[in-house]
C-alpha cells in the first residue's frame, strides 16, 4: 500500500481513499499501479464483499497528474492506467464512489464502471477532454451516450464542468447528498449490501454487465491508442503547454 491510497478493511467493506490532498488527489503512476493491485485480488478476497472509493470531502480526485503521466504516456495494452482501468471494469464484487468537491476526467469516466455513486452536493464534476484537445477515455464514448442519450453525452463531453444536480438528472449518480456526508452515505450502502447473500450479488452485477462487456472490453485499449495518439497532435501539444506554463491555450490558429 502506498501513503497516497489509503486502504482499510471492516465489516465486509475494502475502503480505498485517495490521500494526495496537496496535490488535489491527482493520480500518478504509482496510485494507479496500487489501485490496479487492490481491485485484482479483491475477487479472491473472502473477506471483502464491496469496495468504497473516495477521497477527501473537498475533493475527489483532480484527475491525471499531467506531469508524471506524461512521463509515463498512455498506452493501448500497457500501463499503469490501463491496468487500473482494466481491473476495476472488471471487479466482480460492487463498488461504490464517493465523489466530493471535485471530480475530473478519470474521476467521472471511472464511475461508470461502479455500481453505486453517491456524490456530495457542492460536487464539480469536469470531463475536459475536448478542452486539452484529447480524445475520451475508459469507454465513456460508448457508455455515456447509453446511459444518458446521445444529446446529453456530447454536451458533458463538450462542455466539460457540470453539476451533482445534473449527474443525478442524467443518472450518472444515485443521490447527491452534503459534501460532508458521502464518504459515510456510501460506507452506510456498502454495509447493507455487504450483508446480503454474496454470491446472488456478484451474480446480479455480472448479469448487469454481461450484455456491454464485449464492448466495454474493446473500447478501453481503443480508446487509450486515441488518447495516446492525440497527446502527439498540435492541438494537445498547445494545451499541454499553456497548462505547464500557466497560461491560457490559444487555439485561434487552428482549423
Amino acid at each position: 500500500m502506498t501513503e497516497t491510497i489509503e486502504s482499510s478493511k471492516s465489516e465486509g467493506v475494502l475502503r480505498l481513499r485517495f490521500n494526495r490532498p496537496g496535490k488535489r488527489n491527482a493520480l500518478s503512476q504509482e496510485m494507479y499501479r496500487e489501485l490496479a493491485r487492490q481491485f485484482q485480488v479483491v475477487g479472491d478476497d473472502a473477506e471483502v464483499k464491496v469496495v468504497v472509493l473516495s477521497g477527501q470531502p473537498g475533493c475527489f480526485t483532480s484527475g491525471n497528474d499531467m506531469k508524471d503521466f506524461l512521463s509515463v504516456p498512455p498506452d493501448a495494452t500497457e500501463s499503469p492506467t490501463l491496468d487500473f482501468m482494466n481491473a476495476l471494469a472488471n471487479c466482480p464484487k460492487p463498488v461504490i464512489a464517493a465523489p466530493s468537491g471535485i471530480a475530473v476526467g478519470v474521476g467521472v469516466t471511472l464511475l461508470l464502471h461502479c455500481d453505486l455513486v453517491y456524490c456530495g452536493a457542492q460536487t464539480r464534476l469536469n470531463m475536459p477532454f475536448a478542452q486539452i484537445g484529447i480524445r475520451p477515455e475508459y469507454a465513456s464514448s460508448y457508455l455515456l451516450p447509453r446511459l444518458m442519450g446521445h444529446a446529453r453525452a456530447a454536451e458533458l463531453l463538450l462542455l466539460g464542468e457540470f453539476s451533482a444536480s445534473k449527474a443525478l438528472e442524467y443518472g450518472l449518480v444515485n443521490a447527491v447528498v452534503p459534501n460532508e456526508q458521502v464518504e459515510a452515505v456510501a460506507m452506510e450502502k456498502a454495509r447493507v449490501v455487504a450483508e446480503l447473500p454474496p454470491a446472488t450479488v456478484r451474480a446480479i452485477k455480472a448479469m448487469l454487465k454481461h450484455w456491454r462487456a464485449g464492448v466495454v472490453k474493446e473500447a478501453i485499449p481503443w480508446e487509450m491508442g486515441e488518447v495516446a495518439r492525440s497527446l502527439s497532435m498540435p492541438e494537445a501539444l498547445e494545451s499541454i503547454g499553456a497548462f505547464l506554463q500557466k497560461r491560457k491555450p490559444d487555439f485561434s490558429g487552428f482549423s
